[in-house]
């Protein structure tokens, strides 16, 4: 498929207010509610006795352990229709370069969208061997070459076990709402990536725009971080501005909740 194409299709997600209407819709059925099979008090653990705030500790490696094999199955037709599996494909299209550390990689859901000339070796690290688990078993049934080029292994983000200026391109995807410290994370991410490298991420959290969304998902943030191990009412703009970033490209989808970012 050619560049041309991929920027038409990236652009009609852009524009099209069904796709937004849509978007925000699936969000909240499938982000708002229960995970499938699942009844759980708002602030308590099986036996009925209270816990911390999961909005302070979202305990993304044990909940993501508990939910690694039906992960994908959750969350895929709602992605497709949000046209997520789009933005994902154009953010490592036009952006991703050289040897290439993806961190969050949960069940490899990039996996496929690597470009096979400009990228030569991708290093998939979570902290969850689980959701690691099922992104080996898609490599599993991809190309020679393409196992060959990636490298899969659990690790910390706030703490990763490589050296400085090591990668050319970093990636996280929907992590940053997960992370214990995003803030920790990013300063993590410059730490090891190149000077003249680059930061690739795709996010969601609150938006800026439209208040009556952002209420939403702070009336429902303890429930839904309970479940899904993720705080999805962050301030993406506060973190990245926090850790320092330089913001080359930014975009917003889904009346302000979906973050495309270019910095370094």
């Amino acid at each position: 498929m050619s560049m041309s194409t991929y920027a038409r299709r990236f652009g009609l997600v852009a524009v099209s207010g069904s796709i937004y209407v849509g978007a925000v819709y699936l969000g909240i059925q499938l982000y708002g509610g229960e995970r499938k099979g699942q009844q759980q008090s708002l602030l308590g653990d099986d036996d009925g006795n209270k816990t911390t705030s999961y909005v302070f500790d979202p305990r993304r490696t044990a909940t993501f352990q508990k939910i690694a094999y039906s992960y994908d199955d959750e969350i895929a037709k709602d992605e497709f229709v949000m046209g997520i599996n789009l933005m994902r494909r154009a953010l490592l299209y036009f952006h991703a370069t050289g040897n290439v550390l993806e961190v969050g990689a949960g069940t490899g859901r990039n996996l496929g969208y690597y470009p096979s000339g400009s990228v030569k070796k991708i290093t998939l690290t979570d902290s969850s061997d689980k959701m690691l688990e099922k992104a080996n078993e898609k490599l599993r049934g991809m190309s020679n070459a393409e196992k060959e080029r990636h490298q899969v292994m659990v690790a910390d983000a706030e703490k990763l076990p490589f050296s400085d200026a090591h990668f050319d391109t970093i990636v996280d995807t929907f992590g940053l709402c997960s992370f214990d410290d995003p803030v920790a994370v990013l300063k993590e991410l410059q730490r090891v990536c190149k000077p003249n490298g680059k930061i690739l991420l795709l996010e969601h959290g609150r938006t800026k725009a439209y208040t009556g969304l952002s209420s939403y998902l702070d009336k429902h943030a303890e429930r839904h971080a309970k479940n899904w191990g993720c705080v999805w009412n962050r301030d993406i703009d506060n973190i990245v501005e926090s850790s320092g970033l330089t913001v080359e490209k930014l975009h917003n989808f889904h009346f302000g909740r979906t973050y495309y970012i270019v910095a370094k």
